[in-house]
């Protein structure tokens, strides 16, 4: 709670704002105890590019006395003020995607996802068969790289708990169109060669989608079939001799009279 010689303060605390002359000071917002002796009133900032900003005054007043004093003056952001974006530190600014064609990207150095690879030994013959084999290069993925790309790779969009593999009628390990990675990750990951699938993609072989090689289109009876119906043809009904046929539209037909006209009564 705020004490009452603390919260009757609004004018001194609008003066050491006026005083500071930094911008003008608009409406009071509140005021809120920081402990007894201190408590801090909230000004409307009106200053260009600072939408929603407060001024905070830090006021104190020692017990049994009725002097205040300033202690402190701040900007400080509102509820719905405009801020900028929490620092992100250099080494993790580069996101996924934002690589562009002619950047370049060196990994850090000591990269735990790598590890040496094939150290030539000189010998042309035994060099080029170990290029051969995938042994020709200074560096190769370290057990954590791997794993760590496995864990991103089982839990992105190819994985086998995405909504696609959930509902797909089988997996990619017994699909045709499947083409398994060789090397340590040959069990669990291939490449979609369906292109009108996951085509290009590295899938999960327990992903799966409707593509699958072994789909078949639902059986059943179909649309029922009918004789073909032909509203232009003529259709020829025969009519006995003794039937009498109505009259024709647009003729004018005579009705006998009834019989008391025809009498006179």
């Amino acid at each position: 709670m705020v004490r009452p010689v603390l919260a009757r303060a609004v004018e001194r605390a609008r003066a050491a704002l006026v005083e500071l002359n930094e911008g003008s000071v608009g409406d009071h917002l509140g005021v809120t105890a920081e402990d007894d002796c201190a408590a801090t009133h909230r000004f409307e900032a009106k200053l260009p590019g600072y939408h929603g900003w407060q001024w905070a005054v830090v006021l104190a007043a020692v017990p049994d006395s009725d002097h205040v004093t300033i202690s402190e003056l701040a900007l400080l952001p509102g509820p719905d003020a405009l801020v900028a974006p929490e620092w992100v530190p250099w080494s993790e600014r580069i996101r996924p995607g934002d690589l562009s064609p002619g950047d370049l990207l060196a990994p850090p150095e000591n990269d735990p996802r790598l590890v040496p690879g094939y150290v030539a030994t000189g010998d042309p013959e035994i060099d080029a068969v170990a290029f051969e084999v995938g042994l020709g290069r200074k560096q190769v993925m370290s057990r954590e790289g791997r794993l760590d790309c496995a864990e991103r790779w089982r839990e992105g969009e190819y994985g086998p708990d995405s909504e696609m593999a959930k509902a797909a009628p089988s997996t990619c390990e017994l699909c045709g169109f499947y083409l398994p990675l060789a090397g340590a990750l040959h069990a669990e990951f291939g490449v979609c060669g369906n292109e009108m699938a996951a085509d290009g993609h590295v899938v999960n072989a327990s992903f799966g989608c409707g593509a699958h090689s072994d789909t078949t289109l639902p059986g059943g009876a179909g649309t029922p079939r009918y004789d073909a119906y032909d509203d232009a043809a003529v259709e020829v009904v025969e009519v006995p001799a003794d039937d009498q046929s109505p009259a024709e539209p647009g003729t004018r037909t005579e009705l006998e009279p009834p019989l008391d006209s025809a009498s006179g009564n």
